[in-house]
């Protein structure tokens, strides 16, 4: 019988902080992660020049490190946004949380430059006019990692937590076990049965369908998260400049005059590129931003946030249905002038070639977003893109270039307690797939913040 202490699902930035915070305890624990090492996985698009040739799994999606690895690596340090932790504990101890992965990430070779200290004065002023255009800027301090450096941070992690535990990658799970109500180990796609006093779901967002129907097969109650569907804005870096060179990310939100739906700018991306992700065959697009290759752009994200009741309790399979609509017409990502949207007419590459802003994502098909988003997403981004001029010139230029569908996939979480801890004992769940983080920072807590109640129960 292959016996463990502690079992964790998922290599991201939660497993693997849960692995760290338990290494050295004493406790036999094996991490399970689907995808492939980090030193072996390359997406042969990115790297061939190619289209998205569906690898299953995603390289860029799945495998040590998470989706987080080859992303630009922002460690959001504030309890504002990245997740919802703030439902479970109070802020202090949240503060705590993240002040201490920040010192992790020190150890294992995090830049020390932290964007947002010493500007206080300047964050007022954008403030203020963010506020007299309705929006909310949240200012936060970002420690900016880069995508090559992240990349070496998660490598010298996994070669610490080699020593410390077992670590099995290319290795899915295909079923929690539970009998007579209580956990007892999972089934590996193989075939094989594992077994361990706890469990650690840490799905990323590509593991967040997988995760919805294990919960819903073991009867657990399941709260459903708004649904995160938008574009991904491609501007020149000089227009949000004044932005940018003092919080590197800012949050803005807005309540649009029409319906009263918040949007928010998510994942803001300076002098970096825009790129394509593959969810399971669904191609979706995100942005990278480096620490030493820069782009004459910025990218950002614009998502449109929509919370449904009863009787429909599937978000994550409308996100999808909406994101594969636009793969049917545009073989994958749709790039579209925002000028073009504007006049009711799809852009062509000869429209997309006269504008003044070069994609950087080359093998995105001009098309309509008009076809694939919903009228109320639509009137969302066009209000939003109004609003954003006032703070940053420029922003609704008929040239700037929208990008779809950017869709989340973490839309369903179960019932939790205030140390993540599922309805059935010693189960824990943490992680973007499981609906409760939202980026690098809060996923980290969530792992140390389960580790640290595994510690206080065995030691």
């Amino acid at each position: 019988m292959n016996q463990y202490d502690v079992i964790i699902l998922g290599a991201g930035p939660a497993g693997i902080f849960t692995g760290i915070e338990l290494a050295g305890t004493g406790l036999k624990v094996l991490m399970l992660e689907k995808g492939r090492n980090i030193d072996v996985r390359k997406c042969p698009a990115n790297s061939q020049g190619r289209s998205c040739v569906h690898c299953q799994p995603c390289d860029i999606l799945c495998g040590w490190g998470g989706a987080g690895a080859f992303s630009d690596g922002k460690l959001t340090l504030t309890t504002e946004f990245g997740g919802i932790l703030n439902e479970y504990m109070p802020k202090k101890k949240l503060e705590q949380l993240i002040y201490y992965i920040d010192t992790t990430y020190l150890k294992f070779g995090a830049t020390e430059k932290v964007y947002g200290d010493n500007y206080q004065d300047e964050i007022r002023k954008l403030q203020r006019v963010a506020n007299a255009a309705d929006l909310s800027l949240i200012p936060a301090r970002i420690r900016h990692l880069g995508t090559e450096k992240c990349v070496q941070i998660l490598t010298g992690m996994r070669d610490f937590l080699e020593q410390k535990c077992e670590i099995r990658t290319s290795m899915p799970v295909a079923e929690i076990i539970i009998k007579d109500g209580q956990y007892r180990g999972v089934q590996l796609a193989n075939g094989e049965f594992v077994y361990s006093k706890y469990l650690i779901a840490a799905p990323g967002r590509e593991g967040s369908e997988w995760f919805a129907e294990q919960a819903e097969k073991l009867g657990l109650d399941m709260v459903t998260n708004p649904v995160d569907i938008g574009v991904r804005v491609e501007i020149p870096a000089t227009v949000m400049e004044h932005i940018t060179n003092i919080v590197y990310e800012s949050k803005l939100v807005y309540y649009t005059k029409s319906f009263d739906d918040r949007i928010r700018t998510f994942c803001m991306n300076p002098y970096g590129e825009v790129v394509t992700e593959n969810n399971d065959g669904l191609i979706t697009v995100n942005g990278h931003s480096y620490a030493e290759k820069k782009t004459d752009n910025t990218n950002f994200a614009l998502l449109v946030s929509k919370t449904f009741t009863q009787p429909f309790k599937e978000p994550i399979a409308y996100g999808k249905y909406i994101a594969r609509l636009a793969n049917l017409l545009g073989g994958g990502v749709i790039v579209q002038r925002l000028g073009d949207l504007l006049d009711g007419r799809r852009s062509t590459p000869e429209r997309i070639n006269r504008g003044m802003v070069v994609p950087t994502l080359t093998d995105a098909t001009p098309g309509d977003l008009s076809l694939v988003l919903p009228y109320r997403h639509l009137v969302a981004i066009k209000e939003m893109l109004e609003a954003l001029d006032k703070v940053a010139p420029g922003v609704n230029s008929r040239h700037t270039l929208l990008y779809g569908v950017e869709a989340k996939f973490y839309s369903s979480r179960p019932k939790l307690n205030n140390v993540l801890e599922t309805q059935i004992a010693n189960f824990f769940a943490i992680g973007d797939g499981a609906g409760v983080t939202r980026g690098l920072a809060q996923a980290s807590a969530a792992g140390v913040l389960v580790a640290q109640e595994i510690k206080a129960r065995e030691m």
